[in-house]
């Protein structure tokens, strides 16, 4: 187990203190304390990292990543109040966020829906992790094209995704499928996309959630244009905001801060004050780039910049990142304007299925981290407070092998979609120029002859036909 970083607690540490001008007010930092905060990254010793100047990584005792923190213009705290072995930390300020969430409450009732809400945070994670398993195994056995596996970062995707109301927008990248899940997509929808079949896994509008975003922090200027239409919408009576703004939450990843893009977002989003939650994932590596290379000081610090407030979170507590992300809605549904959180988590596994990591990262950074799983963070704090044993564990775990049959039952049954469905959902309206392309298209597959739809191709075709083997069916993914 590797030596658990001292991560400031305290009054200081949480919500926002009271808004000025929209914004949180600035809170005194202790530049000390912030050199014991939570591990940011690892800077790497590779011949890359040491032609781009980073400054390599020293011998360290008790195998510690090394901090961006350690920097003097780094001085955010990370928020949690789950200790590496699952102890509750006092935390008055993130606690008032975790309201109903107390197991040993005095009342029975309220005791009861708190351990209700504690295990679906906990079957949540846990099916997350089954799925993403089991969509990988599928992916290496031919039934999906790619995956991005989420391992690792169940706990920020969860904590957050809870936060949320249903009239929330949420704008994501490619690896939120925990998510995803939490919104209400069905399981199959997870992987439509992977295995070729479909534009998006689902309908956008049923679930409140965008079709993933695969261009790198595009989303997030989607997410503050949905947001400044909400404030349209509001001054012009189309939506009440007696209960609080709807929220558009773009979720991105430590990458992305280096896209223009999501720079832009961040000017009109703190310009307008307009109600979005920029959560970032600092998963330490942009495929096989690590952080430490993008940004010499906690990702946070730099929503300073943009005139909006900024929170880190341990993103590995679950609590925690509902805590924060409950904080940053509620200033975003009362006109406070946006709140860049960055959740410090770990990708576990490969950028995708695509990816070796082994080729840039260290065994022994990976097992660092597996000492701080998320996982097994909230079930030692779910045991220790006595509401889960090794029945209630067994049975979650039932519901998650459920989920990663029904998740494969689903994948292998989908089937191809009609050759012509590639020119669906290409322009919101009829375009003469894209029908004249679907009829020259339709044309040509009519060309191969009854019952054959071209899939492999002319010359497949061609050679087939030559042969008197028959037709090619099937559309190629």
């Amino acid at each position: 187990m590797p030596s658990e970083p001292a991560v400031r607690t305290g009054p200081t540490a949480a919500t926002p203190p009271k808004a000025q001008n929209g914004h949180r007010a600035a809170t005194p930092r202790d530049a000390r304390a912030d050199r014991k905060t939570m591990a940011h990254d690892v800077r790497p010793d590779t011949p890359a990292a040491r032609r781009a100047g980073a400054p390599g990584r020293p011998p360290r005792a008790g195998g510690a990543p090394r901090d961006v923190g350690d920097t003097p213009s780094g001085t955010t705290p990370t928020l949690r109040v789950l200790t590496e072995d699952g102890t509750r930390l006092p935390e008055p300020e993130l606690d008032r966020w975790l309201a109903g969430l107390d197991p040993a409450a005095p009342d029975e009732a309220a005791r009861e829906a708190a351990r209700t809400t504690l295990l679906r945070l906990y079957e949540d994670m846990v099916v997350a992790r089954r799925i993403d398993a089991e969509a990988t195994a599928l992916q290496r056995q031919g039934e999906l094209a790619l995956w991005p596996p989420l391992l690792g970062q169940e706990a920020a995707q969860v904590g957050s995704a809870r936060a949320l109301r249903d009239d929330d927008f949420v704008f994501s990248s490619y690896r939120e499928h925990a998510v995803a899940r939490v919104r209400g997509a069905e399981l199959v929808d997870l992987v439509r996309v992977w295995r070729g079949v479909a534009v998006s896994g689902w309908d956008p509008y049923a679930i409140g959630m965008a079709s993933p975003q695969v261009i790198i922090g595009a989303q997030t200027l989607h997410a503050t244009g949905w947001a400044m239409g909400v404030q349209n919408d509001v001054d012009a009576g189309r939506v009440d905001a007696a209960a609080g703004f709807p929220v558009g939450v773009a979720y991105l990843g430590d990458g992305a801060m280096s896209q223009g893009d999501v720079n832009e977002a961040f000017v009109f989003a703190s310009t307008y004050r307009s109600p979005v939650l920029f959560f970032c994932q600092n998963n330490q590596w942009a495929i096989s780039e690590p952080v430490a290379l993008q940004s010499r000081v906690p990702l946070a610090e730099r929503a300073r910049g943009f005139g909006m407030p900024g929170v880190r979170v341990d993103g590995n507590d679950v609590l925690a990142v509902l805590a924060v992300t409950r904080a940053a809605l509620d200033q975003a549904r009362h006109d406070g304007g946006p709140t860049l959180i960055e959740a410090v988590t770990y990708r576990m596994g490969p950028h995708t299925t695509a990816d070796d990591p082994k080729r840039y990262r260290d065994a022994a950074e990976v097992e660092e981290w597996t000492g701080r799983d998320p996982i097994a963070r909230f079930e030692a704090y779910l045991r220790s407070v006595g509401v889960l044993d090794d029945t209630g564990a067994a049975r979650v775990q039932g519901v998650a092998d459920a989920a990663a049959a029904e998740l494969r039952a689903g994948c292998v049954a989908l089937t191809d979609p009609p050759p012509l469905s590639l020119f669906d959902h290409v322009y919101a309206e009829p375009h003469h120029a894209l029908e004249r392309e679907r009829a020259e298209y339709a044309h040509y597959l009519a060309s191969f002859g009854d019952g054959d739809d071209g899939a492999g191709g002319p010359g497949a075709a061609g050679d087939r036909a030559a042969s008197g083997t028959g037709t090619v069916t099937g559309v190629a993914r």
